[in-house]
């Protein structure tokens, strides 16, 4: 492993953008592309957000973020010990979403299936959920700091 951090804060929704900020800071070393690195933000924020607002629906609780860099590749997972999915599947369909009053757009599993070379999905009811995200940067130019 090239590099890799751990991130752990409360499932408050003021948290979301202090994990998205910190997870860019982090792979700022691999000098990705403002797309790049846009994408990665907005994936952390939707993954981020699914945690606290499904995981732990405004409850207290914990998410675990952990980012590896292995030869310009970044392989993200966050993690919750919430509710839990109960069809993982149903939930990666588009538009779909649990809590439609909420005026959610269900497009969370889409954007980071489009912005991210590979996606997994584990989840237990009662248990928790961790969604992995593997991403190989096109600029790929490793600092060695």
């Amino acid at each position: 492993m090239d590099n890799f951090m751990e991130l752990k804060f409360a499932s408050r929704s003021q948290n979301e953008s202090f994990a998205r900020v910190s997870v860019a800071a982090f792979i700022s070393q691999l000098d990705p592309t403002l797309e790049e690195l846009t994408e990665i933000k907005t994936v952390v924020s939707e993954a981020v957000t699914n945690a606290i607002i499904h995981g732990y629906e405004e409850q207290d609780g914990q998410v675990l973020i952990t980012c590896a860099i292995v030869d310009g590749t970044i392989e993200l997972v966050i993690e919750d010990n919430g509710r839990g999915i109960e069809d993982v599947e149903e939930a990666r369909q588009p538009l779909f979403t649990s809590k439609p009053e909420l005026e959610r757009s269900g497009m969370g599993f889409t954007i980071m299936e489009n912005f991210m070379d590979a996606i997994e999905v584990t989840s237990r009811p009662g248990v928790g959920t961790r969604v992995r995200l593997v991403k190989r940067l096109n600029s790929h130019s490793v600092a060695n700091h």
